[in-house]
């Protein structure tokens, strides 16, 4: 007996032969993208019942209510642009023939579980606004924390640290799967590592979300083992190793 690849109503994955396997995403961190934008990200939402995307300019992130070849195709049809698109699966999973694979990678999704709220360090910290915008850019471009756009400002909540007029580090919130609430955009300028300064936006946003009544949650590379460290200290722990994956239509 060989084993294969099934696909069903879900989404494909090695499953040895002769067993119909087929899983559903039953956390809502399972399938953030898609529970963001149809709770704390739905303002921001264009799409349909069953496949949802945001404006190219505020992030290239897209999810379907289930993973399947018929939804993958709903979502190929309704989005309006032909840029890249970042798609995330609680497993790996086959994307169909019609779109091209730029990108995969494991990633993974930490929450912060810590029962106390921990001291905020004193810094003082400055709203980011739309004149901040291209520095927020040559940050990320220089660090790559991650798809960063145009307008992904409007996520909101992003703050930073300057040096004079220089930006030097920052972090903001992307998804919203309510009640969960993802720090993202987590960056500091190579000439300022060593400071602190990324653990106090944590801790920042910590604090921001906890007072909110949701649960701070993040991403981060699976090789990123500078910057685990720094979130397991502060009190994120992985929940899971999820699939990111970077796709343009064919």
């Amino acid at each position: 007996m060989t084993s294969q690849f099934y696909i069903r109503d879900y989404f494909l994955y090695f499953c040895p032969a002769g067993i119909a396997c087929k899983t559903t995403m039953e956390h809502i961190l399972d399938n953030p993208a898609w529970n963001a934008l149809i709770s704390g990200n739905k303002d921001l939402a264009n799409g349909n019942d069953v496949a949802k995307y945001f404006p190219k300019e505020i992030s290239p992130f897209v999810g379907t209510r289930e993973i399947s070849q018929e939804n993958f195709n709903i979502l190929y049809d309704i989005s309006q642009f032909d840029s890249y698109f970042g798609f995330v699966a609680p497993h790996d999973i086959v994307i169909p023939e019609q779109w091209q694979i730029i990108q995969s990678m494991k990633v993974l999704q930490m929450v912060y579980d810590e029962v106390a709220t921990p001291a905020v360090l004193q810094q003082e910290f400055t709203p980011l606004t739309d004149q901040h915008i291209p520095q927020m850019i040559a940050l990320t471009q220089l660090t790559n924390p991650g798809p960063f756009s145009e307008r992904t400002i409007d996520f909101g909540h992003y703050v930073g640290i300057f040096d004079g007029d220089r930006l030097v580090t920052m972090a903001g919130q992307r998804m919203h799967p309510v009640p969960y609430a993802e720090i993202s955009a987590v960056c500091t300028h190579p000439d300022y590592l060593g400071r602190g300064y990324a653990s106090k936006l944590l801790l920042h946003h910590i604090h921001r979300i906890r007072a909110a009544s949701e649960i701070p949650f993040l991403h981060v590379k699976a090789e990123n083992e500078t910057a685990i460290k720094v979130y397991e200290k502060i009190g994120f722990v992985t929940r899971k190793e999820m699939s990111f994956y970077i796709i343009k239509k064919s």
